[in-house]
C-alpha cells in the first residue's frame, strides 16, 4: 500500500488548508475563502480530463446558481505536468479562458493538497462549510455521460442547498466517477 492510498479528507473533519496559485496570478488560501464565504466547493479537475469537459457546463451554472449565496467554487489542477506538459499552469489559463470558468482556478504543482483532500479521479467534488468542514464529497451528479436534463441525483447541488438549509445532507459521501488522476513519480 502506498502512502498516496492513505491520505484523504473523511466527511465531517476538517478540510486541508491551501496555498496555491491561481491562474489571475493571485495565492489563494482556502481560509480566507472560508472568512468570506458560507461554503466552498473544490473540484478536482485538469485540462485533459473528458468527463472535466462533460462537466463544464454545470460547474459554471452551479456557480451561478449559488454565487450570490455566499458560495464559491473553486477548481483545483493536481495533475502532474511532469508527465502531461498539458496540465501545466500556462495551460490552464488557455484552458479557462477557453472554456469561460466563472471561478477560481487553482494549480496544486506539488500535489500535496490533491493528496491531502483524497484526491482519486478528475472531477470530483468536495463541499467544505463555512467552518472549514467537509460536508459532502464524490460526484457532482449521476450522469457524467448524458446532457444535464437526464440527471437524476444533482448530488452536488442537492449538498449545497441542504447546507444552506441546514439540513442533513444524503448521501454525504458518493464514489467518484471520471479520470483516475495522474501522479508524480
Amino acid at each position: 500500500m502506498s502512502i498516496l492510498e492513505t491520505i484523504y479528507t473523511p466527511i465531517g473533519s476538517y478540510a486541508p488548508d491551501f496555498e496555491l496559485p491561481g491562474i489571475d496570478s493571485q495565492v489563494h488560501h482556502l481560509s480566507r475563502y472560508l472568512e468570506k464565504f458560507r461554503a466552498v466547493a473544490v473540484i478536482a479537475m485538469c485540462n485533459q480530463c473528458p468527463y472535466v469537459e462533460l462537466y463544464l457546463g454545470r460547474l459554471k451554472n452551479i456557480q451561478a446558481e449559488f454565487g450570490t449565496q455566499s458560495f464559491t467554487l473553486i477548481g483545483m489542477n493536481g495533475s502532474d505536468a511532469n508527465t502531461n506538459p498539458l496540465e501545466n499552469f500556462d495551460n490552464m489559463k488557455v484552458f479557462a479562458r477557453t472554456h469561460e470558468l466563472n471561478f477560481p482556478y487553482l494549480w496544486d504543482s506539488t500535489q500535496d493538497v490533491t493528496q491531502s483532500f483524497g484526491v482519486s479521479k478528475t472531477p470530483m467534488a468536495f463541499l467544505i462549510d463555512g467552518d472549514g468542514i467537509v460536508r459532502y464529497k464524490g460526484q457532482i451528479d449521476d450522469n457524467p455521460y448524458n446532457s444535464p436534463e437526464v440527471v437524476g441525483n444533482h448530488y452536488l447541488k442537492r449538498a449545497i442547498a441542504s447546507l444552506f438549509k441546514k439540513e442533513e445532507i444524503d448521501p454525504a459521501e458518493t464514489e467518484p466517477e471520471g479520470t483516475s488522476l495522474t501522479w508524480r513519480k
